[in-house]
C-alpha cells in the first residue's frame, strides 16, 4: 500500500509541519515502511538552533507506527489515543539527521500487540546508513481520568 503525505494527515493526529512524514511506500500487517525529506526543512518543528538531532528520529518512527496502526486497525480516520510510554535499545550512531542528503526512511515492524499494547520495533536510515534504532511501546485508548 502506497500513500501520499494528505492521506498519512487523515490517519494520525499531526498536521502541517508536525507530520513529518512525505508518504508511505510498503505496507502490510506487520509492517510499515515510510519516506520523509522533512528532515532538511529549517522550520521543521523539531529542530533546535537550526539542528535536528537524530534522536528526533523517535517521532518519525512514532509516526510511521500510527500510520500502521490505523490501517492494522481497519479505520479510514484518525486513531484512537495513544500514548508512547516506554522506549528500549535505542541507539544512534550519528548525532544529527539533518546531515543527511536524500530521503529519510523510517521502518517499523510490530512485534506484538492487542487492544490496548503495541510494541514495534524501528529503524531509521539515510543513504543505506542506519542513524537510529529501538523499540517502543504504545498505550492505546487511555483512561485520561486514571492518569490523574
Amino acid at each position: 500500500m502506497r500513500m501520499s503525505r494528505i492521506e498519512i494527515e487523515r490517519v494520525i493526529p499531526h498536521a502541517g509541519a508536525m507530520c513529518l512524514l512525505d508518504g508511505i511506500v510498503d505496507l502490510d500487517e506487520m509492517r510499515v515502511r515510510a519516506v520523509s525529506s522533512t528532515h532538511h526543512d529549517p522550520h521543521n518543528p523539531l529542530c533546535v538552533d537550526g539542528r535536528l538531532h537524530a534522536l528526533s528520529g523517535i517521532e518519525y518512527a512514532a509516526q510511521a507506527m500510527a500510520v500502521h496502526g490505523a490501517f492494522s486497525g481497519k479505520t479510514t480516520s484518525k486513531p484512537r489515543t495513544g500514548y508512547l510510554v516506554a522506549l528500549r535499545y535505542v541507539a544512534c550512531s550519528e548525532r544529527w539527521l539533518d546531515a543527511h542528503d536524500g530521503e529519510l526512511v523510517i521502518e517499523a515492524e510490530l512485534q506484538m500487540g492487542d487492544g490496548g499494547l503495541v510494541i514495534y520495533g524501528f529503524a531509521v536510515r539515510a543513504g543505506g546508513t542506519e542513524i537510529l534504532h529501538g523499540q517502543a511501546t504504545v498505550v492505546l485508548d487511555v483512561d485520561r481520568e486514571r492518569l490523574r
